[in-house]
């Protein structure tokens, strides 16, 4: 076998087939990879990583177009109020709470890239229809369907990294997804300003124009993923050959996360009774106050300091460029540090900088340096998915960690406009004290989170043997006595 392993005094590895099953066991190894294995890991970037961000990029600029059309006519078209529309950014999420427990059973039941795409290509249509919804009613009811249908995005691509990925290979993963929300706002706000200047044509106005184009091009998209997305080792769109396939074993052992069907609740109740669970849940809630805030707000924000709609539309570029700055350097960060808690603490450091600057500048162009700074949340963002894929194990315990961010992730974004009172408008300065409070809540959360598993750690590096873990046991991270926290 071509897969190198290295081994300290303190290690210890051991590789046993068991009949037809091929069971792998793999204890405490450090992982050298070999040319082999560097081969499969850029086959998986190459064939996966290019659909997965355009997936995410479609559904950022599908979520996002709303706050374009604000500027566009939207709200004067529909004849809606400012609160009305804050609760059209606000029901997206309803949708999104309504589809997670769901969700969370779907993943387990069905092939994963075929789930995905006919999401994808259920709320193409539902975009496309929202470029003729004639008032806030059906407005409404259109944006509760696109947040159901939109809903099984993040937690089908974090699955499918959790299974394909090392561990120490998934923050870069989800920060590559979370590149693709900057990219989204970029070439999203570049292109609305081309679209915005199509004025009416057909009878369809600048701001139905952009639904009807993104939502085209979403189900096209759609279509493919079924088709091509790859969601487990076995995928024919890898065709690993023998060596490769016996290497995907050893990284299976490594990220600990094999698909079963099998749904065990005990796992699920398992997880609600960790401290850990909690915090992290409440971390994400909190983070996602300002994200649902902001990305709602985005261009009204820009527009209030005195900025006219096209300049307010433009200067959401610079917002995605930063985010994808951000992101990069918390990845490097981590990748070096191997610190993905504190690195997630430097990014909310530079977030509630930005909501204080927010909060107490005047309201010119200046609160821009805020505006931007606020965007470093989506480098903790990244770390926090990251917290979730490398310090936990057990299939239906990943499955519901993760369902409990993104019911977390759909409270957050729901209350977030909802913060931002028309009455306040244009600087809100209650809602930027109220999000630089909710980063040091965050903080404090993910201190808490590390202090736990830093001890659990410590107490398992005293009391370890030699006795090695079958990773098709299914074990949750409780446990697996061998199993390693990532701080």
């Amino acid at each position: 076998m071509s897969e190198k392993i290295e081994k300290s005094s303190t290690t210890s590895s051991s590789f046993e087939e068991k009949g037809q099953n091929d069971r792998i066991e793999v204890t405490n190894v450090s992982f050298v990879k070999s040319d082999a294995e560097k081969r499969l890991v850029r086959k998986l970037n190459t064939r996966l990583l290019p659909l997965a961000g355009l997936i995410i990029f479609l559904q950022f600029v599908d979520k996002a177009a709303l706050s374009v059309a604000a500027v566009l006519g939207i709200i004067q078209d529909t004849k809606m109020t400012m609160d009305q529309y804050s609760w059209l950014g606000a029901l997206f999420y309803l949708g999104y709470f309504v589809w997670q427990l769901p969700n969370t059973y779907l993943l387990q039941k069905f092939p994963i890239g075929k789930y995905l795409g006919t999401l994808l290509i259920i709320w193409g249509a539902i975009t496309i229809a929202t470029a003729f919804g004639k008032n806030f009613a059906q407005l409404a009811v259109l944006r509760v369907l696109l947040g159901v249908f939109e809903a099984g995005t993040y937690p089908a691509l974090i699955m499918i990294f959790n299974t394909l990925y090392r561990r120490s290979e998934q923050s870069a993963c989800f920060g590559f997804l979370y590149l693709s929300n900057g990219l989204g706002s970029c070439v999203g706000s570049a292109a609305a300003v081309g679209i915005a200047k199509m004025g009416t044509r057909n009878g369809i106005t600048a701001w139905q124009w952009g639904y009807v184009i993104w939502g085209t091009i979403t189900v096209v998209i759609g279509i493919i993923t079924v088709i091509f997305l790859i969601d487990s080792p076995e995928s024919w769109v890898l065709q690993l050959t023998e060596e490769e396939k016996e290497i995907t074993k050893l990284r299976t052992q490594d990220n600990a996360v094999v698909r079963k069907q099998k749904v065990k609740v005990s796992q699920y109740w398992e997880a609600l009774r960790e401290p850990r669970l909690w915090l992290l849940f409440i971390t994400s809630l909190s983070h996602n106050l300002q994200n649902g805030g902001l990305v709602t707000y985005s261009t009204v924000l820009v527009h209030g300091l005195g900025f006219d709609a096209y300049e307010s539309i433009l200067l959401q570029i610079p917002s995605g460029a930063f985010t994808v700055i951000y992101i990069a350097i918390a990845v490097y960060i981590n990748r070096r540090s191997k610190q993905i808690i504190y690195t997630a603490l430097i990014c909310y450091t530079v977030s509630a900088l930005g909501c204080l600057l927010l909060a107490v500048l005047p309201n010119t162009g200046v609160k821009l340096v805020g505006y931007y700074f606020t965007w470093a949340q989506t480098g903790s963002y990244v770390m926090l998915i990251s917290i979730i894929g490398s310090t936990v194990s057990g299939y239906s315990k990943k499955i519901f960690y993760n369902g409990a961010n993104m019911l977390a992730y759909t409270i957050g974004n729901f209350a977030g406009p909802l913060m931002l009172v028309d009455s306040t408008k244009p600087s809100y300065t209650p809602t930027m004290w109220g999000l630089f409070g909710a980063n040091l809540l965050n903080m404090a959360c993910l201190l808490l989170v590390r202090l736990i598993l830093a001890r659990i750690n410590k107490k398992r590096a005293a009391e370890r043997t030699d006795e090695p873990t079958d990773v098709y046991l299914n074990l949750t991270d409780k446990a697996d006595k061998n199993y390693v926290y990532n701080l």
